[in-house]
């Protein structure tokens, strides 16, 4: 067995790993939660201006949160990179490819603004907008995207902090951002009488503030340690290179969700909301197993670049018996707070007993999920992007039949969500028998 049993671990080693781990993850969960909170921000304040408001807002948010997180392997790969070359004591190198991501989120955030601004119209009526809602979702889509760049380089930014071993100011950075935008939104929105259009201003405004305080971070230790800040053409296209295993990673978990979400939907009204509810839940529970596994990939990534495989090996472990703890933990307080948690998004009793037992589902899988979370992020420490694309192309390949044959035979929400306790589980057998396989251990400051 490849990875050295918890038994054989020393005491004191079990302890450096759970500090380290803690040090990542409190405030990689802090950042992680802070990032929602800008819609739930946009969302109260726009929706005192008028249903269709508020329905142009919502349309325009899942088109932006769309294009942006595609390109969160702008934060994963640039995390591996940087833990690496951190690992093998070359501080300038680290910081120059961590530049070197940045570059390539401002490359993309333009050409993203390209294709937005023209086709803003297009992409609204795509999704389905009423025609009361479609100018105000335009107009605050064609607003927002000059924030598109910003968003990007802080995801890059935040990859080369992680990478840094440093999770404390990009949750200070997120937790400012958020102030900043909840009053940015209310002065424009009503103050300067802007409506919707101020809301979008607001967050532009915001989004760029946090973007130079991490460009102003990361160019100060750019000097310190000597490291150019102009931009490297090779650089930017290894950071590319990288970037597209994980890209396609990305587009296949947002493919399982949205087939999901469409399945749903073909169930029923009281379907649909129930698992809108369900999937909001195991999306904010997703935040604490997600914390672990940033940690992972700081740590992971480390332990490589300073060619120590055991401490690689003992840092996975660890970090699974964390993810398996964490599971169980979540799943029990799911639970025992379930007749809690169904009334705050619904009186409605239809939608309530359709939620409930995929809701106990979801808490059951909790475990599974940990464990998942913990080697993704493991393996993406390590650099592991072609691996980790593939395992989620066969994971969708499994889980799209049989999602789509739920309607078909009769089966409801439940049978949805055991079918997402299926996909958890296909991630698990993959992602488990590449760490055991030990193939992901590649050591030195470049994979």
């Amino acid at each position: 067995m490849l990875m050295p049993q918890a038994s054989v671990i020393p005491k004191a080693t079990r302890r450096r790993h759970d500090r380290e781990i803690v040090a990542l993850a409190v405030p990689a969960f802090g950042a992680l939660v802070a990032e929602p909170l800008f819609v739930m921000a946009d969302s109260a304040i726009v929706g005192h201006l008028g249903t269709a408001q508020l329905a142009g807002l919502g349309v325009a948010s899942a088109l932006l949160t769309t294009a942006v997180s595609v390109f969160v392997f702008l934060a994963y790969a640039t995390t591996a990179a940087v833990s690496r070359r951190v690992g093998a004591g070359d501080l300038q190198s680290a910081i120059r490819q961590g530049m070197d991501g940045i570059w390539l989120a401002l490359l993309l955030g333009a050409a993203v603004i390209a294709v937005v601004l023209p086709l803003a119209p297009a992409l609204v009526d795509l999704f389905g907008a009423s025609p009361t809602a479609a100018p105000y979702a335009t107009t605050y889509l064609r607003i927002s995207a000059l924030g598109i760049p910003a968003m990007l380089t802080v995801l890059a930014a935040t990859g080369v902090l992680r990478g840094l071993q440093n999770t404390k100011t990009p949750l200070y950075v997120a937790v400012a951002g958020f102030v900043a935008n909840a009053a940015l939104n209310a002065g424009l929105v009503y103050g300067a009488d802007l409506g919707i259009a101020g809301s979008a201003w607001g967050t532009v405004i915001a989004q760029c503030g946090m973007a130079a305080i991490y460009l102003a971070v990361v160019v100060r230790g750019a000097r310190r340690h000597g490291a150019s800040l102009r931009p490297d053409a090779a650089g930017i296209r290894a950071s590319a290179q990288a970037g597209v295993p994980l890209l396609v990673r990305t587009l296949s978990l947002r493919a399982i969700l949205m087939i999901a979400t469409a399945v749903a939907a073909r169930l029923g009204d009281a379907d649909i909301a129930a698992h809108q509810i369900v999937l909001s839940l195991w999306s904010l529970l997703a935040f604490a197993l997600d914390a672990i596994a940033i940690a992972g990939q700081a740590i992971i990534g480390r332990y490589l670049g300073a060619d120590d495989p055991r401490g690689a090996q003992d840092a996975c472990r660890r970090m699974v018996q964390w993810g398996v703890a964490t599971g169980v933990l979540l799943g029990l307080l799911v639970v025992a707070a379930r007749p809690l948690l169904l009334p705050l998004f619904t009186g409605d009793p239809v939608v309530k007993d359709a939620a409930l037992p995929a809701l106990l589902l979801v808490a059951l899988s909790q475990p599974i999920c940990g464990v998942v979370f913990v080697l993704d992020g493991v393996l993406m420490g390590a650099g592991d992007g072609p691996y980790l694309a593939w395992a989620m192309v066969i994971t969708l390949a499994v889980f799209s039949p049989v999602a789509l044959l739920v309607p078909a035979l009769g089966g409801g929400l439940t049978a949805l969500w055991a079918a997402m306790t299926l996909m958890m589980a296909v991630r698990l057998l993959t992602l488990w028998a590449r760490a055991r396989s030990g193939r992901w251990i590649v050591t030195g400051a470049t994979r």
